[in-house]
């Protein structure tokens, strides 16, 4: 499946537009990734553990997404967009969400 932020691919040609997919992932950020992460803010780097919540949503929010377009029988999704939003009571959620439409090539 050819997941692409492009409106088209390059070399094939867009014979179907079979409609909007989405795909999301909800991750919870637990009191030991935001101890770690206060202390990275403190002495510098990178918060890996939210670095690997965020990879984790992502990965699960593009599968979610082909998951999508292949039910409908598509070879590829265009226009994709990624958004990232803190959610929950206490910014205790994150979430992905992946957008784009689902086409057939040529």
């Amino acid at each position: 499946m050819i997941v692409t932020s492009t409106d088209s691919v390059e070399g094939r040609r867009i014979t179907q537009y079979l409609g909007m997919v989405a795909g999301e992932a909800i991750v919870g950020v637990n009191v030991f990734r935001d101890l770690f992460a206060a202390v990275r803010d403190i002495v510098g780097g990178r918060a890996g553990g939210y670095q690997d919540a965020l990879r984790e949503a992502r990965e699960a929010a593009f599968a979610d997404l082909t998951e999508s377009a292949r039910a409908l029988g598509a070879d590829a999704v265009v226009g994709v967009d990624v958004d990232y939003e803190v959610l929950g009571k206490e910014n205790g959620m994150l979430m992905v969400s992946i957008n784009g439409t689902a086409v057939r090539l040529l």
